[in-house]
Parts: structure tokens; C-alpha cells; sequence
């Protein structure tokens, strides 16, 4: 009998230390000498964000302890993925950096990626620095560098009518993207909310696309460069409300500067300069608002707003 308790205290300690080890951290690391067998701790960390992802608990947070190449990832719940301190970079060559697709309705997931480089390059480019699909999620971008993709750098496309998703992209450079900069485009008749602030994008397909549903606010941005519009809005139907709204901020050396098209676009400029554009300002369809104090000129062919507002 009491060799028989001895074994049971035996088996139950193996037990309880065996349990942690399945458990999901709600911080874990990466290190470019981790290896993903580790359990993503501080002093045992993995190797790509891929390996710790599946080790981070719902709302947990990935942090980089030092420079690395920390791999294509794949996000399907609330998470913080943060390389500050350090590179901390993603190389995507024939792929997506980072693809959001989550499945979860209720509450809206948060998704934070900050302090990264996210890099296409390779004998094949790769598609898109940053796609978000599915449900949707508030996603937060900060202080990201995105370059070298062949089709998007931010693309932003929830597809879910009853939630309402929120792109946030901060202190962020976009290069050398064929498709463009930041698309913002929903589907399935979702509403999605945009705030770009900071934010270049250059030698791109455009800067930035709003399409039917968005609503996206600029501020402090620069968008030159680029083979298309340095913005636009578009929308494919009558009654789909999409607009634009840029204040303190520079379109220059684009095909385009700003651009509507579609009834139901609706751009707004406050102290924008357009210049050195093919062509500055062009509705084509919609209406491109001026609130009197954006300055257009030096473009091959200036434009026209064709809307106006007072200020406030």
C-alpha cells in the first residue's frame, strides 16, 4: 500500500510538471538561435514567429530578442508581434509576409504588428507585405517597412457585414510595391475604418486605395512616385459609400495626384500639396473636396476639385 501511494505522488508530480510545457505563454520569444522545438521562453526561445504563434495565447505577444529572419506567419487570433530593440525582419520571397485571417466574430480580435521589416525580395517577389482577409480584425500597424512585394503592401479586406474592422498604420514606409501601397478594399458589404498617419509610399502601383465601404483618414503622409494615383477612391455601385479624407499631406511625381471614380466617391483634401503629378486632381465620377487651403500646381495638367467645403 504504500509503495502504491509513493507511485500516485509520483505520477501526479510528473503530471503537474509536464502540464506548463502544453500550456500556451501569453509572452514568448523569438531568437535568430531558437529553435521552434523550445517553448518560446525568454531563456529558450523559438526560431519563427510561426513557431511561437502556435505557443502564444489568445491576446499574448511574440518579442524579438535579437536580429533575425523570422519567417512568413500565418495569424488566426488576437496577437502583438513586436521586434523592437532589435531587426527583426520577415523575408517573403514567391509569398505573403503576413497573412491575418480570423475566424472569431465577437469582440472585433486585435492584431499589433510593430517594429518589423517585411521584405518580397527573391528571385520570385513576393505577393503582399501584410493581407488581412476573412471576419476581420482591428488591426495596428507601427513602424513597419514594407518593400518588395508584387502586389499589395497593406491589404486590408474583411469580408464580414456585421462586424466593423479598423485598419491603424503609423510611422510606416512602403517601397517598390507593383500593385500599390495600402489598399483598403471590403467584400460581402463589410464597413471598414482606416487612420494612416506618417506614412510614405513610394515607386508603387499607388499610394493609397479606398474602395467601396472604406472610410480612411490621412494625415502626415507622402505618396510619391508611384505608376498610379498617389490616392484614390472607387467605388463599383450607386448608394456604396466610400470616402477619403487627406490633411497635411504631399502627392507628388504620380501619374496621378488624387482620384475619384464612382458616383459615390468622395474624396476631401485639407492643406494637401499636389505637385509635379502628370495629373493633379481628377474626378472621374464622385467629387474631390477642397477646404480652400491645399495648393495644385507644377502638374502637367493641374485638375480641378469640383467640390468645396468651408472650414470650421
Amino acid at each position: 500500500m504504500r509503495q502504491f501511494l509513493m507511485s500516485a505522488s509520483v505520477a501526479a508530480a510528473l503530471c503537474m510538471a509536464a502540464a506548463p510545457a502544453n500550456a500556451q505563454a501569453t509572452r514568448t520569444w523569438v531568437s535568430g538561435v531558437g529553435d521552434d522545438v523550445n517553448p518560446c521562453s525568454r531563456t529558450a526561445p523559438c526560431k519563427t514567429f510561426a513557431g511561437a504563434i502556435s505557443k502564444t495565447a489568445s491576446g499574448g505577444e511574440i518579442d524579438a530578442l535579437d536580429p533575425g529572419g523570422y519567417g512568413a506567419v500565418t495569424i488566426t487570433k488576437p496577437i502583438t508581434i513586436d521586434g523592437g530593440g532589435t531587426f527583426a525582419s520577415i523575408l517573403a520571397s514567391a509569398t505573403n509576409g503576413i497573412n491575418v485571417n480570423i475566424s472569431a466574430t465577437s469582440p472585433t480580435p486585435n492584431v499589433v504588428l510593430r517594429n518589423l521589416s517585411i521584405n518580397g525580395a527573391g528571385t520570385t517577389l513576393g505577393l503582399t507585405g501584410i493581407n488581412v482577409l476573412g471576419v476581420g480584425a482591428n488591426v495596428q500597424v507601427e513602424n513597419v517597412k514594407i518593400e518588395n512585394f508584387s502586389t499589395t503592401g497593406i491589404r486590408f479586406a474583411p469580408n464580414n457585414a456585421t462586424f466593423v474592422s479598423k485598419l491603424f498604420v503609423k510611422d510606416t514606409v512602403i517601397n517598390d510595391v507593383a500593385g500599390g501601397g495600402i489598399t483598403v478594399a471590403p467584400t460581402g458589404g463589410a464597413n471598414v475604418f482606416g487612420e494612416v498617419d506618417n506614412v510614405t509610399v513610394t515607386r508603387s502601383g499607388h499610394g493609397v486605395r479606398v474602395q467601396d465601404r472604406g472610410l480612411v483618414t490621412v494625415v502626415n503622409s507622402h505618396f510619391s512616385e508611384n505608376t498610379g494615383a498617389g490616392a484614390t477612391v472607387v467605388t463599383s455601385g450607386a448608394g456604396i459609400f466610400t470616402e477619403l479624407s487627406i490633411k497635411n499631406s504631399v502627392l507628388s511625381a504620380n501619374l496621378t495626384g488624387i482620384s475619384t471614380s464612382g458616383a459615390s466617391s468622395i474624396a476631401a483634401l485639407t492643406n494637401t500639396s499636389v505637385f509635379l503629378n502628370g495629373t493633379g486632381v481628377s474626378a472621374s465620377g464622385g467629387t474631390i473636396n477642397t477646404f480652400g487651403n491645399n495648393q495644385v500646381f507644377a502638374n502637367t495638367t493641374n485638375g480641378a476639385f469640383n467640390g468645396s467645403q468651408a472650414q470650421q
